[in-house]
């Protein structure tokens, strides 16, 4: 165990040693319904990308963020700023404090940036309804988690206060749920509807290609929008997900009037003392159905110039953003076009790695490098107005960021595809790809539903039964 042995904010977090289990949802469960309670998960951990879990609740501050105006919770205080978002969760995070090299999150804020909160970073056309009322960005900063690391098979609780820490682990421990309350079983119903129908889709995918000749861009990330009746326990719907389509940087989060479930394989960005590291996906095909059948598709997918060359954009995009805020000379590309296959797809990863300029931090990075260059095209502004241009509802969530930024000022966040998004008594998922000039139209909307499926299987298999 550390000690608290230095006072203001240079102390150490204290760690209390907790049984491992192999399965946090057992864990999570008694804090579920806790308000703000959130859950960082590696998803039964697949190679090197998933590890470490992170659950906490009840936080000691809140900020949302809707169009220009921030709403910053502190116990019953609650004040309002129109001042940059970023800058506001700084101050609320407060000086950096010291880190510990085997814990990556020891309090700090978690939650979401969402896709729009690029408005307050571009001038940017207002053509796509709004009509899920998602905040723009939900974050809280905690002063407690527990984490577990699958790799090392251990689990830590950590916080501030050791009285507290231990009456948390007493409570685990104990087996007893905070809320006796059962909650109602998830469930859909009625039609999946679709915000964009196949001819329209078509159409505007054709319309990218023709702004691309034009010289306009080179790349756009068009998506299309499922929504689907709902109701019950979100909750219920994660613990299915995971198992149908488990994903290194998995989310749950639970937020006043709305639920984030997440099941993304894609990292954003990663930053500990001062290393940065970003790995964007560009290059999709389906698993197949034979393991004959699953070679050929990975190594045509390899090999495609298609492919190798919108990953490419993507990096160099990506290493420009990075450039924005590292030491010159330290942003390196060590690995281009890697395989990575889940249980769904297969994805052609890069790996770009930088070092932080001194005065620079994980705010001013995320701020740098939002949203993600994946999932907005290249050039990223004029690829950000085409988007508002052709998609017909805003994103909300759906390729923001989703992940925490500590105390000590490390951070990891993934990019919010392959994630569900409840609210309203409505069920919505995102699917799309990138546009580029030889892009074949029919076969960019067939790739929605590969990126889709295991969540449209979600739904299916959820349906309420008459």
């Amino acid at each position: 165990m550390y000690l608290n042995i230095a006072g203001g904010h240079s102390r150490k977090p204290i760690v209390l040693e907790f049984p491992y289990r192999s399965d946090s949802t057992e864990l999570f469960e008694r804090i579920a319904d806790r308000p703000w309670s959130a859950f960082l998960d590696s998803g039964q951990p697949q190679g090197e990308q998933g590890r470490y879990d992170i659950l906490t609740a009840n936080p000691r501050k809140t900020l949302v963020t809707r169009g220009s105006i921030t709403g910053m919770r502190d116990g019953e205080a609650l004040r309002i700023s129109r001042e940059d978002p970023f800058k506001l969760l700084q101050q609320a995070l407060g000086p950096t404090r010291e880190s510990l090299e085997a814990i990556p999150f020891c309090g700090g804020a978690i939650g979401w940036f969402g896709y729009d909160l690029a408005r307050r970073l571009e001038r940017l056309p207002s053509q796509a309804v709004d009509d899920t009322g998602v905040p723009d960005m939900a974050v809280a900063v905690y002063d407690w988690a527990l984490v577990v690391d699958h790799q090392r098979r251990c689990s830590w609780l950590v916080g501030e206060d050791e009285a507290q820490l231990r009456a948390r682990k007493e409570w685990f421990l104990s087996g007893i749920a905070e809320s006796t309350k059962q909650p109602d079983a998830y469930s859909t119903s009625g039609p999946i509807l679709c915000n964009i129908s196949h001819p329209c889709y078509i159409a505007r995918i054709e319309r990218i290609q023709h702004y691309i000749r034009e010289g306009d861009c080179y790349q756009v990330n068009f998506a299309r929008r499922f929504s689907v009746a709902s109701r019950g326990d979100p909750w219920r719907a994660y613990k299915r997900l995971r198992q149908l389509n488990p994903a290194p940087f998995g989310a749950y989060l639970n937020t006043p009037g709305c639920q984030v479930l997440s099941s993304s394989p894609e990292r954003f960005l990663h930053c500990k003392s001062g290393a940065v590291e970003t790995r964007p996906i560009k290059g999709t095909c389906p698993r197949g159905l034979n393991p004959e059948q699953d070679r050929r598709l990975a190594e045509a997918l390899l090999a495609s110039s298609k492919d190798r060359a919108e990953n490419l954009m993507i990096v160099d995009l990506l290493r420009n953003d990075l450039g924005k805020v590292c030491l010159p000379g330290s942003v390196k590309v060590p690995e281009l076009f890697k395989l990575e296959s889940f249980i769904r797809v297969h994805h052609l990863v890069s790996t770009v790695h930088g070092r932080l300029a001194p005065g620079q931090t994980a705010l001013t990075l995320l701020r740098a490098c939002f949203p993600g260059g994946s999932i907005t095209g290249a050039p990223k502004l004029r690829a950000m107005q085409i988007i508002e241009e052709l998609e017909p509802n805003r994103r909300g969530v759906y390729c923001g960021a989703i992940g925490y930024v500590g105390f000590d000022g490390a951070m990891d966040t993934n990019i919010a595809i392959r994630t569900l998004q409840v609210c309203k008594g409505m069920t919505h998922l995102w699917a799309g790809g990138g546009i580029v000039a030889d892009s074949d139209p029919e076969e960019e909307y067939q790739e929605t539903y590969h990126k889709a499926s295991a969540l449209l299987d979600l739904l299916q298999r959820m349906r309420r039964k008459k």
